[in-house]
């Protein structure tokens, strides 16, 4: 991955930085200040002083680090806690998980919690700059083996055992058939065509269905999809299907074949 150069006229890209040791944070500072569409707006050493400064400097691109204060009992995922505080805060905000260790269970929590991007600390600098670019322009950094990972794990014992947001129950039997094909990895073109809908309307209707959700990306509707996939739901009243497994213009029907997870990335929001 090559730093793509930045155009001359693109507004500054406000960055906050949080990680627990000085050298590392003066190390991103000089490294991003260098590039002339970033500016480092602010960081910090912990979670409370993280959440205390971000919101008033309203950055587009938060980079943290996943654990904080390494003898903390509860220091493991502390920067995954801020990710999810900060987007609460700031929806817009892009949060770009920075670690040491390629860890399953943090990069599945990371992206329940919002995260945009998940790179390990031997990322080179260049292209933590591409990655930091990526983020705000609106684009994903998470690739196709961590979203296959991800749904792995949903698909496993302890993954099913996680109970469903309440807010499933809001979402109508045509958002639910969407939500079905999301998880299965099509892309809006490809859920347009299945259910013979046009492709704006179904970016429209994804966009409902992450609002109603309260998710924010489209990863983690598809991890939902999945835990009622595989717990199997109850048909509606008068045995229709609910959407989920159904194909065409609302109709049941076998599931014939499932998309491989990694072609989801070309849609993450």
């Amino acid at each position: 991955m090559n730093a793509s150069p930045a155009s001359p006229d693109a507004p500054s890209i406000r960055v906050f930085l949080l990680d627990d040791h000085e050298l590392v944070r003066r190390g991103l500072q000089d490294l991003l200040s260098s590039e002339p569409d970033l500016t480092v707006v602010g960081e910090a050493a912990d979670a409370r002083e993280a959440l205390a400064r971000a919101p008033a400097l309203r950055p587009d691109v938060a980079v943290l680090d996943v654990r904080l204060g390494s003898m903390a009992e509860d220091a493991d995922q502390e920067g995954i806690s801020v990710c999810r505080e900060l987007r609460a805060a700031l929806p817009e905000l892009a949060c770009l998980m920075l670690t040491s260790f390629d860890d399953d269970e943090a990069l599945f929590d990371a992206i329940m919690a919002g995260a945009a991007g998940y790179v390990l600390k031997q990322i080179r600098g260049s292209d933590l700059v591409t990655a930091i670019r990526t983020l705000a322009a609106g684009k994903s950094m998470l690739d196709p083996g961590a979203t296959a990972r991800v749904l792995a794990r949903v698909r496993s014992p302890a993954g099913r055992g996680t109970t469903d947001p309440p807010e499933l129950s809001q979402l109508s039997p045509r958002e639910r058939e969407i939500l079905d094909l999301i998880g299965e990895g099509l892309t809006n073109r490809q859920i347009a065509e299945r259910l013979y809908l046009a492709e704006k309307t179904v970016k429209n209707r994804i966009s409902a269905i992450l609002n109603k959700l309260k998710v924010g990306r489209r990863i983690q509707a598809a991890v939902i999809a999945e835990r009622v996939r595989e717990r199997g739901e109850p048909p509606e009243e008068g045995g229709r299907a609910t959407g989920f497994g159904a194909y065409g213009r609302g109709g049941a029907g076998p599931r014939t074949h499932r998309h491989h997870p990694a072609r989801m990335r070309r849609d993450l929001p």
